[in-house]
C-alpha cells in the first residue's frame, strides 16, 4: 500500500436530528438518541478512511489542551491512527454543529478556535514528509506552509476545497495552484462544472480535479486525456445524513487512484465508498474497509 501523510482538522462533532429545513422555532425539544457527540474534522475523517482501507497513514494535526483532548486522543487510537504529530498546541480543540433532516440535509456550523493562528512545526512535517509517497493537505491554515515544501520535495498533494465560488480565491489559491488531485463541491460554482474544470486546467494546469455533484455523483476531468465526464451516483444503502460524503469521495479516491494511477477506476470506488459512508450518522463512521469495498463494487455492477 501506498503510504499517505495526512495533514488537518480534527474536531469534536456534535449531530442533531431535526424533523425539517427551515427549523420551526421551539423553546424546548426533546429528540430522543437524536444527538451525539463524536469526534470528526476533516483531518481526521481521511485519516480514518484511508487507514479503514488499509493505507499507512501519517497523521499531524493540531488538537487543544483541554478535555475534548482525551476524547480525540481516545478516539484516535481506537482507529488505529498513530498520534505522536497529534500536537496539543491550540487553546481549545474546534468543535462543529450539524442539523441534519430525514433526507439527510445537513448544516454544518464550525468553530475553529484558535486553529486559523497557528503554525504546523516544519521540522516535524519534514520528517514524515521523507517518508511518504502523497500528501493530503486539508485547506486549513496550519496546512498553508506545508504546501511549497511538499511540492519542492516532488510529492504529490492532494487537496478539497470544498464549497469554493471562485477560482482565484485568496484562502483557497494556494491549494489551487498546488494540486495534483483537487476536488471540490458544486454547491457554489458560478458555472456549470464542466466550464469549471475547464477554467481549472487553464489557470492552474490541474492533473486531475472531481467535483461533487451529490446525489447525482462526481465530475471527473483528467487533463492528460482532455477527459471531462459526469459520472453517476451508485446505491448501496439508505442515506442518513450527507456529512462527510465529500471526505469519504476524496479519500477512497485518493486511496485508489495512489495505489493504481487509475483515475477512471478511482472514481468508480469512491462513489461506491461515499454512498456506503452516508448511511451512518457522523462523518467518520460508515467506512468500508478494502475488501468491503470490492464486494459492494461488485454488486452495484450487475
Amino acid at each position: 500500500m501506498t503510504r499517505i501523510l495526512v495533514a488537518g482538522l480534527i474536531n469534536i462533532e456534535t449531530t442533531l436530528a431535526i424533523d425539517h429545513f427551515p427549523i420551526d422555532y421551539s423553546p424546548a425539544r426533546y429528540p430522543f438518541w437524536g444527538i451525539r457527540s463524536t469526534v470528526s474534522g476533516v483531518g481526521f475523517n481521511i485519516a480514518k478512511a484511508l487507514t479503514t482501507l488499509g493505507d499507512p497513514v501519517d497523521f499531524l494535526s493540531l488538537i487543544g489542551r483541554d478535555a475534548a483532548e482525551v476524547l480525540a486522543r481516545a478516539e484516535l487510537a481506537q482507529a488505529r491512527i498513530d498520534a505522536t504529530n497529534v500536537l496539543s498546541q491550540l487553546a481549545a480543540t474546534p468543535q462543529s454543529v450539524i442539523l441534519y433532516d430525514p433526507q439527510g440535509r445537513r448544516a454544518i456550523h464550525v468553530d475553529l478556535k484558535d486553529a486559523q493562528e497557528q503554525i504546523y512545526p516544519a521540522e516535524i512535517f519534514a520528517e514524515s514528509l521523507s517518508k511518504t509517497d502523497w500528501a493530503a493537505l486539508c485547506n486549513i491554515n496550519f496546512t498553508r506552509p506545508l504546501l511549497a515544501k511538499a511540492k519542492a520535495a516532488g510529492i504529490p498533494i492532494a487537496t478539497d476545497v470544498h464549497a469554493i465560488a471562485d477560482i482565484a480565491d485568496d484562502y483557497n489559491r494556494d491549494y489551487l495552484t498546488h494540486a495534483t488531485i483537487l476536488f471540490q463541491s458544486h454547491e457554489r460554482l458560478p458555472c456549470p462544472p464542466e466550464e469549471w474544470a475547464r477554467r481549472l486546467w487553464q489557470q492552474y494546469g490541474t492533473p486531475i480535479a472531481v467535483i461533487g455533484l451529490g446525489d447525482a455523483g462526481a465530475l471527473l476531468a483528467v487533463k492528460a486525456d482532455n477527459f471531462i465526464e459526469r459520472i453517476p451516483a451508485v446505491y448501496t444503502r439508505p442515506v442518513v445524513n450527507t456529512i462527510g460524503a465529500g471526505d469519504a469521495l476524496f479519500s477512497a479516491f485518493l486511496h485508489s487512484y495512489a495505489n493504481t494511477r487509475d483515475p477512471y477506476t478511482a472514481i468508480q470506488q469512491a462513489l461506491v465508498f461515499a454512498s456506503y459512508k452516508i448511511g451512518a450518522t457522523g462523518a467518520a463512521e460508515g467506512f468500508l474497509d478494502a475488501a468491503a469495498l470490492a464486494e459492494w463494487r461488485a454488486k452495484t455492477q450487475r
